[in-house]
């Protein structure tokens, strides 16, 4: 209906044009109707709108992708580059463009939607997306309708739904019931259900286009995921462009196979490999692909959405009248700025047009495994009989009809050696901030839709290997003892071993970086079992300071444990043990020297026979220290007379304080004793007097009255002496923090 009214208005408009023209060519005479009616110069033809294809793609770890697309542009052009709506947000935030040959980009569009909520407002009938079946009917309220399938027809004008529910003879009530009541051309209110069998129509013509473009908007709305960017390119001759941006993409997957030759030699080959998927929905037809192994921060931001704020409404005035005022400006205070303004520099969101910089660039250390040939793995891309890069298309998706040189080198049926995936050269390593990049240099194909295996590393490492066992797993485990001594990081992933030629296990990895050497256990080692004992401590007091009334503890503490490892295999085992450390300034003891340390651990090798058993003892020293606050309200002369004891040059000084602690002690026994006295009196006294009235007027009252005296007196006594005693425990109490206080004490053992 749209396209017909602009038609409409297109032709309408064009004979008013042309009716005064001809009014124009009758007023001016004959020289102005033979210009009017001579031929005009043909309009140029609209420009052509070129695609620019991807030539770069750099994926990091953290979900997104650097993009970069190029090609030859000639004078003014349009390039065109097709997006998916989810794409479109980070396209618009990081969209960078740059005419290498001095041309300006004039403009960048995009076909853009109104949100589907703002379309639905402009409709009369309230409709939201996705309404339910009662919002429906509620919205044709009051309009014109006919119902069939319900008995007799019926025609009139909806005046509500309504639900109910309905009771059978049972008294079960069941599931809701909808109804349409329809007021009647006769002026009869009607009521029918709205089953699968009943028919509702919209009699009115304009109802009906309104319901049509609800539809029309909520399935425009659905097939909004295809955006159409546009880069206008204006500039003269040939040159080229390049357009880069960010994009949401899967993380890509790092997963690693080590072989060990039959022949031991105390090295594997470790050949690693990248897991790719292209869901970004457009081919990368021999593209630069590097893999980053990193996490930028990056985010999304709405930039596509069309955004509505929300604006307050002011009612108009009906009643009072205002007139124009004008209000005093706000004071200004003007501030000096000093020093300058610096950006805080952010991880890299994109790489720099004119790649890397060759100095940065190192070949990988691996070369091709001389004498072996290749080998299995195929249907990832084609056969596995070549290197990266050949084959047609280079390509790496399954089916895309390129050779990824693959495989594992067999010998009589058992893996003992890897193929040449990988020969110098194929990829080069760079570092930049702390990220570390894999980037292939032949050209990669992978179809969207399609995921590949790519090939990343082939090396020759140093690998020993050892029985790993942990206080904190208690269990004997297989494991690699690997040092990275390529120039490549080894980025987190999951690794196969393949050793005496077969399948041994498999494991996961932390990034290894150029130099590190770290363990990686792929299977539990059923023939080592360690043993624990001769767990043991000895302390002795090092040092001992007291000042403002604390006591500050050193001693020296050796902790010796033993460890017993058994094997009952065939072979030797060089089992690696890992010892918690202690914290602090802790040092081995006895001249023991640990293998490996790590910050929480030291790992110490013992080699053990086969069918035999070895031990290792492994004594620590260190300090601990032991901190004591003095103060009056509990009793510390157990802990001091124990600590003079120990450091007798301190008994000087704590002596008075001893002497304060156990008169203070003393003084709250008899305190106790005083009020435990003066409950006892207490009780009498009330005993006594309860007894005396009972008695009262009565001979034997005089009794009672005696002894009502005596505890009463006796209450009083008891009540004087606990006061007396409080008084002397205050002063004992501020004697004694006056000696807490005026402690100043240092002793150390080697001073002696």
């Amino acid at each position: 209906m749209r396209r017909i009214l602009a038609v409409f208005s297109l032709v309408a408009f064009s004979l008013a044009a042309f009716t005064l023209a001809a009014a124009a060519q009758s007023q001016a005479g004959p020289a102005a109707k033979s210009k009017l009616t001579a031929p005009q110069a043909p309009s140029a033809p609209p420009q052509v709108v070129k695609d620019l294809p991807v030539r770069k793609v750099v994926l990091y770890k953290n979900g997104v992708g650097y993009f970069e697309h190029a090609g030859t542009v000639n004078g003014n052009q349009r390039v065109a580059i097709d997006f998916t709506s989810s794409q479109l947000n980070d396209v618009l935030q990081s969209l960078t463009v740059l005419d290498e040959g001095g041309g300006r980009i004039s403009g960048v569009n995009y076909n853009s939607t109104t949100p589907i909520e703002e379309q639905l407002k402009t409709l009369a009938l309230g409709l939201k997306d996705f309404p339910a079946t009662i919002a429906l009917y509620q919205a044709l309220r009051g309009q014109r309708v006919e119902v069939t399938g319900a008995g007799a027809s019926l025609t009139g004008r909806l005046v509500n739904i309504e639900f109910r529910k309905e009771t059978d003879k049972n008294g079960q009530a069941s599931d809701d019931h909808y109804f349409l009541i329809v007021a009647t051309d006769s002026g009869a209110l009607r009521t029918a259900e709205l089953t699968d069998s009943v028919s509702v129509r919209m009699i009115d013509a304009s109802l009906q286009k309104q319901f049509a473009n609800y539809l029309e908007i909520v399935a425009s709305a659905q097939d909004q995921q295809v955006r159409h960017l546009v880069l206008e390119d204006r500039g003269a001759g040939e040159r080229q462009l390049r357009v880069s941006y960010i994009s949401a993409v899967p993380v890509w997957k790092s997963t690693y196979r080590i072989v060990f030759p039959q022949t031991a030699n105390g090295s594997a080959t470790m050949q690693g490999w990248a897991v790719v998927d292209n869901t970004v929905g457009v081919d990368w037809d021999n593209v630069q692909l590097s893999l980053v192994a990193g996490a930028p921060q990056s985010f999304i931001q709405p930039l596509s959405q069309p955004l509505y704020t929300r604006r307050p409404e002011i009612p108009i005035a009906t009643s009072a009248q205002t007139t124009p005022q004008t209000h005093e400006a706000a004071e200004m205070e003007l501030k000096s700025i000093h020093g300058s303004l610096t950006t805080p520099t952010s991880p890299p969101m994109a790489l720099a047009f004119s790649g890397r910089n060759s100095a940065q660039l190192a070949a990988v250390n691996a070369g091709p495994m001389a004498g072996f040939g290749v080998a299995g793995m195929e249907g990832l891309g084609g056969s596995a009989s070549g290197r990266i890069g050949s084959g047609s298309g280079n390509g790496y998706g399954p089916g895309s009809g390129g050779n990824v040189g693959g495989g594992l080198y067999r010998v009589g049926g058992r893996v003992s050696q890897v193929s040449d995936a990988i020969q110098e050269g194929d990829v080069s390593t760079n570092a930049f901030d702390d990220f570390f990049e894999y980037a292939l240099t032949q050209p990669v194909t992978i179809h969207k839709n399609e995921s590949a295996m790519v090939p990343i590393l082939q090396q020759e490492l140093p690998a020993e290997h050892v029985t790993l066992w942990s206080q904190s797993e208690n269990k004997a485990l297989r494991a690699l003892w690997l040092e990275n001594k390529s120039k490549l990081t080894l980025d987190s992933g999951s690794f196969s071993i393949f050793e005496s030629g077969e399948f041994a296990g498999e494991g996961l990895l932390d990034p290894i970086h150029p130099g590190e050497k770290r363990l990686l256990s792929y299977a539990a080692d059923q023939a080592v079992r360690v043993h624990l004992s001769g767990h043991d401590s000895e302390r002795t007091l090092h040092h001992v300071k007291i000042g403002k009334g604390v006591i500050l503890e050193t001693q020296m503490v050796v902790a010796s444990m033993k460890y017993t490892a058994s094997n009952s295999a065939d072979e030797d085992r060089v089992v690696l043990l890992e010892h918690v450390r202690h914290n602090g300034d802790w040092t081995l003891d006895d001249g023991l020297k640990a293998d490996e340390t790590s910050p929480n651990l030291y790992r110490f090798r013992l080699p053990v026979a086969a069918h035999s058993t070895a031990t290792l003892d492994v004594r620590e020293r260190g300090p601990e220290y032991t901190q004591v606050w003095l103060n009056s309200n509990s009793d510390q002369t157990a802990y001091l007379l124990d600590l003079v004891k120990r450091a007798p040059d301190a008994l000087d000084k704590l002596k008075p304080v001893i002497d304060a602690q156990t008169a203070l002690a003393e003084l709250n026994r008899r305190i106790n004793e005083s009020n435990q006295a003066e409950q006892t009196a207490a009780a009498d006294e009330a005993r006594d007097r309860d007894n005396l009235t009972a008695l009262k007027g009565n001979d034997a009252a005089r009794r009672f009255v005696d002894e009502l005296n005596r505890a009463e007196d006796q209450l009083q006594a008891t009540r004087k002496q606990t006061a007396d005693l409080e008084a002397q425990k205050k002063t004992a109490v501020e004697k004694l923090n006056e000696l807490i206080a005026g402690i100043s004490f240092d002793w150390d053992v080697t001073a002696k």
